[in-house]
């Protein structure tokens, strides 16, 4: 192949190889190489970065998500090499840094215009062909309270008499977050039972989960708490970080729409919020995942589907319930399905990928590529 590789960010490449042919029926091959950290080390059973065998398996951080897919795309490509066979279509592979955080490895290779009319995203999937994925946007959520001595904060909860030395109280942008909190809890339950389910995915996939939630004093010009370790002092700026996921039949601007309507109406409840309401704010850290929902009858699905059958295994179509690099090539035009390796334990302890299952999709790679892109 063709290769190139460049630095997405400082000592952080993106890889890629091609070999030349049409755009008509041209296919990518896309994994990532970057990880996530392995956590209290402790509680691994070997050496998160040996690549230990055992019992048919590989054990170490990124094994199953998702080197093992990378590795398979290579060994399809040295496959495809080695027996001399020339596709009409261009066929690619792409290496990629920086999916776990938000995909700007994919997001560089896209934005420099390497695309094709199809690609497989080489994520574990236990086999199965997934067609479809929700969304993903990260929002942050800013309530404003008001700072006081904390001294003073039974005049909040128990309210005094008019006096001409009384303190002011503080409004508790804690507890204000806290029913927040709850309440989007709440929101996440209606949406789960009263929006229709995705036939490829598991009712309830459309989460919205506190995953950072920082409360102190001061906003800083970061637009986080600028003092977060004395509790003498009543919080008045609550910051909460959601991971925001939506069906594949939804939009971006849908599902923004609504959760700010939400936001609003919560906020005319309570008199304080009604004067100060909160702040909400997309595309925190420049992440945002669009959906896609490949149909089943593509001739990329079918080819994975008879290259499956033909290793006598099930080809079984559904849906994806995270979040890959497929949403970046399907946002520039490129039909994306997911396809890898089984294995368990991502992002956790004792990762491993089965050795069989990454002959098997190398096999499944190699001869899907044959089938989509047709022989030169």
């Amino acid at each position: 192949m063709t290769t190139d590789s460049y630095d997405v960010f400082p000592e952080r490449p993106n890889v890629y190889g091609y070999r030349g042919g049409t755009a008509e029926n041209s296919l990518i091959i896309n994994g990532h190489v970057d990880v996530v950290p392995a956590g209290d080390t402790s509680a691994w059973s070997v050496d998160p970065f040996a690549a230990e065998m055992g019992d048919g398996k590989i054990y170490g951080r990124g094994a199953y998500d998702m080197k093992s897919g990378v590795a398979a795309a290579i060994a399809a490509a040295k496959g495809l090499h080695d027996c001399g066979i020339e596709l009409k279509g261009r066929f690619e592979i792409h290496s990629v840094v920086d999916e776990e955080s938000g995909g700007f490895g994919t997001k560089d290779l896209v934005k420099r215009g390497r695309l094709a009319s199809a690609a497989i995203i080489a994520e574990p999937t236990e086999g199965q062909i997934m067609t479809s994925e929700g969304g993903l946007e990260w929002v942050r959520v800013t309530i404003r309270g008001r700072s006081a001595h904390a001294g003073w904060c039974y005049n909040d909860i128990y309210p005094q008499p008019p006096k001409p030395d009384r303190r002011e109280s503080g409004v508790n942008a804690a507890e204000l977050a806290a029913r927040f909190v709850l309440a989007v809890g709440q929101l996440e339950r209606d949406w789960g039972y009263r929006k229709p389910a995705h036939p490829l995915l598991p009712p309830g996939i459309n989460t919205i989960n506190p995953g950072v939630v920082q409360v102190g004093s001061g906003l800083g010009d970061d637009g986080l708490p600028t003092i977060m370790g004395n509790p003498a002092m009543t919080p008045d700026v609550a910051v909460v970080d959601f991971d925001f996921k939506f069906l594949p039949t939804e939009t971006s601007q849908q599902v923004r729409k609504e959760f700010e309507e939400f936001v609003h109406h919560w906020s005319m409840q309570d008199t304080w919020l009604r004067e100060h309401p909160p702040i909400v704010e997309w595309d925190l850290a420049g992440l945002h995942f669009p959906p896609f929902d490949t149909l089943a009858d593509h001739p990329l699905v079918e080819a994975v589907e008879r290259q499956r059958t033909a290793l006598d295994k099930t080809a079984e179509v559904t849906g994806f319930v995270a979040v890959c690099d497929g949403v970046h090539y399907s946002g520039a035009g490129v039909t994306p399905l997911i396809y890898g390796p089984s294995g368990a334990g991502a992002h956790g302890a004792d990762e491993w990928v089965e050795v069989e299952s990454i002959v098997d999709t190398a096999k499944v790679f190699a001869a899907a590529a044959i089938d989509y892109c047709d022989l030169a």
